[in-house]
C-alpha cells in the first residue's frame, strides 16, 4: 500500500498520515521535508511556489515512492498534490494499483483556524489563497472529510481504500 494523503496546507496530512502508517506497519514521510532550501525560503517568505519550483521536488518525490515499491515495502507520503499534472509526476512508473490518493478536505475557515494555531518552519498562513485557487480536486482519489478525531479519519480512509 502507498498512499499519498494530499490536500492544502493544513488539511492535517501529517497528522493523519503517521497515524495512518503507523497503523499499517509502513514508512511515513512528509513531502516538505524533501523541499530545496530555496522553495522553503521563497514560501516562508508569503510567495507561492510555481510549476518550475515544484518539478524537481516532485521528480524526488516520485523516487521516493518507486523506492518503497521496489522494495516491495508500503508507504504513506503526505503530499498537497494540488495540481493533476503534479499528481501524473507523482504516479510516474509506478504501477496504477500501486498507489492511492486521499484527498484531506476542509472547510476553508477550519483550514484557517489550524494555520492559525500552528507554527510551520516556512509554510506562511498567507499561501492558504493561492493553494485553494490552485487545487485541482481529483475525481479519482478518495475524499475523506477531516473533521473528526485522528483515529475516526484513518479508519474512514482505510475502510475506502478496501473498496
Amino acid at each position: 500500500m502507498i498512499v499519498v494523503l494530499m490536500g492544502v496546507s493544513g488539511a492535517g496530512k501529517t497528522t493523519i498520515g503517521t497515524r495512518l502508517a503507523a497503523r499499517e506497519g509502513v514508512v511515513f514521510a512528509d513531502a516538505d521535508d524533501y523541499h530545496p532550501l530555496a522553495n522553503k525560503q521563497k514560501m516562508a517568505a508569503g510567495n507561492p511556489l510555481n510549476d518550475d519550483d515544484r518539478q524537481p521536488w516532485l521528480e524526488e518525490l516520485n523516487r521516493l515512492m518507486r523506492g518503497w515499491y521496489d522494495a516491495g515495502k508500503g508507504g504513506v507520503l503526505a503530499c498537497s498534490a494540488l495540481k493533476e499534472k503534479y499528481r501524473v509526476t507523482l504516479a510516474q512508473n509506478l504501477p496504477a494499483d500501486a498507489l492511492s490518493f486521499v484527498l484531506l478536505d476542509l472547510p476553508r475557515a477550519t483550514l484557517e483556524e489550524r494555520l492559525q494555531q500552528r507554527n510551520h518552519e516556512y509554510m506562511n498562513p498567507k499561501l492558504l489563497d493561492s493553494q485553494l485557487a490552485t487545487l485541482e480536486k481529483p475525481t479519482d482519489a478518495l475524499r475523506v472529510e477531516n473533521d473528526k478525531a485522528p483515529d475516526e479519519v484513518v479508519n474512514e480512509i482505510l475502510a475506502g481504500l478496501q473498496r
